[in-house]
């Protein structure tokens, strides 16, 4: 099976060694997106619906970039810096993801990117 990297400057370039996603034959895994908007390379200010609402159109990106698409997405981890930002989060995924893949959240001591509210991945089907 060949594993293909994906890479668009419509997303955040990657801070570490890793690619925005990898597409493993039909099989898209982005990488976990922060609130960082492309254009600038800086985190976005807001609170955490503003901050996921930029999340979310870093992986619709990235999906696009991949052939795949928001309704392909089969599975999410929402990583939360704080669990009372849970339902701020949820009403914004529910504008993003009407096909209700399935999803995990957890609450974390700490994100990378200094004032990071969540983190998100996700695995879709291209």
């Amino acid at each position: 099976m060949e594993l293909r990297p994906i890479q668009t400057g419509r997303a955040p370039i990657p801070r570490g060694p890793y690619s925005q996603a990898i597409r493993a034959g039909e099989t898209v895994y982005v990488a976990g997106q922060i609130p960082v908007d492309p254009a600038t390379n800086r985190l976005v200010d807001g609170d955490a619906a503003a901050q996921a609402r930029q999340v979310f159109e870093n992986i619709k990106a990235i999906l696009e970039a991949a052939g795949a698409s928001l309704d392909r997405v089969v599975k999410t981890t929402i990583f939360l810096a704080d669990v009372d930002d849970f339902a701020a989060v949820n009403a914004v995924y529910a504008e993003y993801f009407t096909s209700m893949p399935a999803r995990s959240t957890v609450a974390v001591a700490a994100l990378p990117g200094g004032g990071a509210k969540l983190q998100v991945d996700a695995i879709a089907v291209a």
